[in-house]
């Protein structure tokens, strides 16, 4: 069993983009329709900005606020299917026999995003990108607290997930939408909001996973607007048990 503080959080997803939204989202959610919307992020140089790809973006958006200009803090970046807007492309790209862009691949990658924060904040620490299954959110959770116990102060850990393209419908079917999910995890900034604190455990099972209407990070958000006290997250042999703390 582990012990997490969130100490503070923001969410993205098309037509989602304030506390209040969310808040409206989280007592009676719905699957919002999307045409391409990406944040602006204007905290960033324009230059800067044309090489984000839109997931890059939404992670940035999120993560951006959570950590303070004088502070370096790691970062986890989380998601089960990655880039697959851009890998589709490039997967286009040979498939018409065209020149393989080494930019659009070299980002691509999983952990492209991990390393365009670093850059673009100037963070010097530790980074990690991670892809699980459909609990990706949980060993998020879980390398962030292993972080902390290694000494860090806080962690950013950014979920997301883009909805793919039409022709991986097939495949993936655990994207309603595009969203992004961040959490500073451990201590509060000073003017951050009120903490929330949760135990995490890990119990193993061998039935089939629970059919979800959203991605457990959405549930989780459902979960920081709500007095639920506790939640439940199984996935194959594993079955997540989160425990709100007074």
């Amino acid at each position: 069993m582990i012990d997490l503080r969130i100490a503070d959080w923001r969410a993205w997803a098309p037509g989602l983009e304030s506390a209040e939204a969310w808040q409206a989202w989280a007592n009676a959610p719905w699957a919002p329709a999307e045409q391409g919307e990406q944040p602006d992020c204007s905290f960033l140089p324009a230059m800067q900005r044309r090489r984000l790809s839109r997931m890059a973006r939404i992670a940035l958006h999120v993560a951006w606020p959570l950590c303070g200009d004088d502070e370096q803090l790691p970062l986890v970046f989380a998601s089960r299917h990655g880039e697959t807007t851009r890998t589709y492309a490039i997967l286009g790209d040979v498939a018409d026999r065209q020149p393989l862009s080494p930019t659009q691949f070299g980002l691509s990658v999983h952990n492209a995003i991990a390393g365009q924060w670093s850059i673009l904040r100037g963070q010097r620490g530790e980074s990690t990108a991670i892809a699980g299954e459909a609990d990706t959110f949980e060993h998020a959770m879980l390398e962030a607290a292993t972080l902390i116990d290694q000494g860090a102060p806080a962690v950013i850990v950014v979920m997301t997930e883009e909805r793919p393209p039409e022709a991986y419908a097939d495949w993936i079917d655990d994207v309603p939408f595009t969203y992004a999910v961040a959490l500073r995890v451990g201590a509060s900034r000073p003017d951050a909001g009120a903490a929330s604190h949760w135990q995490l455990q890990l119990s193993g099972r061998t039935t089939q996973a629970d059919h979800t209407d959203w991605p457990f990070a959405l549930d989780f958000v459902r979960a920081l607007h709500r007095p639920a006290a506790s939640l439940m997250h199984t996935w194959k042999t594993r079955q997540w048990i989160w425990q709100r703390n007074p």
